[in-house]
């Protein structure tokens, strides 16, 4: 069963053995940024020994209520937002979002990579988005990488990896890169109406990037 714990102001998440005995060994095995992991009696994790059971629970749980809502699989709004996959992003609250409304492509640091390119190109030429919202955030992990992480990598599985880890200093200079990016790909039918936003993590404001 997992446990949940608190520590300096972060809660973790440790195994314990207590149906048998006393716990006998404690393993770190995650950290929550923006709320409490669900628990349940005794800070254990609702409905499952880990974390994914648990969402699996959540998901039957779902999908005893669910019924189809009938949607075409083309955006509603025809907009595709690119994002950081950060834990504290909530992109459709923030944004006024519904179900059905846009394309949402998330990655390290919502930076514009070749297969960032794909997915848009996909989206505009299969599915009829025209819109392209980038969105980078405040306190972004990407600030305190280099690509150095790379050659760590290499040290350590013996294989350096074929990606770029897209690491940047100047948030908003790197919005500016993410659209210059998506604006000069021959791949892209729609280019003119592409804006990029540093989402301030702290106040839950968009701040828009002038591309010039």
């Amino acid at each position: 069963m997992w446990v949940r714990t608190q520590q300096a102001g972060m809660t973790f998440f440790v195994l314990s053995h207590s149906r048998l005995g006393p716990p006998v060994t404690s393993t770190v095995v995650g950290m929550t940024t923006s709320r409490s992991v669900p628990a349940g009696p005794e800070g254990a994790i609702v409905d499952g020994d880990t974390v994914t059971d648990g969402l699996v629970q959540a998901n039957r749980r779902y999908a005893a209520a669910f019924s189809d809502p009938g949607m075409d699989a083309r955006p509603v709004l025809r907009v595709a937002v690119v994002a950081c996959m950060d834990a504290r992003l909530d992109l459709h609250a923030a944004l006024g979002l519904e179900l059905g409304d846009c394309h949402t492509v998330r990655n390290a640091g919502g930076v514009v990579t070749d297969d960032v390119i794909r997915s848009l190109t996909i989206s505009q030429r299969a599915l009829g988005t025209r819109s392209i919202v980038l969105i980078h955030h405040t306190g972004c992990g990407l600030e305190s990488l280099t690509e150095e992480f790379r050659h760590e990598l290499e040290m350590e599985v013996g294989q350096r990896p074929a990606w770029a880890v897209e690491a940047f200093r100047d948030v908003e200079q790197d919005v500016r890169q993410s659209m210059q990016r998506v604006r000069t790909s021959p791949f892209l039918l729609h280019t003119d109406d592409v804006r990029g936003f540093v989402f301030d993590v702290k106040t839950g404001l968009l701040n828009e990037v002038d591309p010039a």
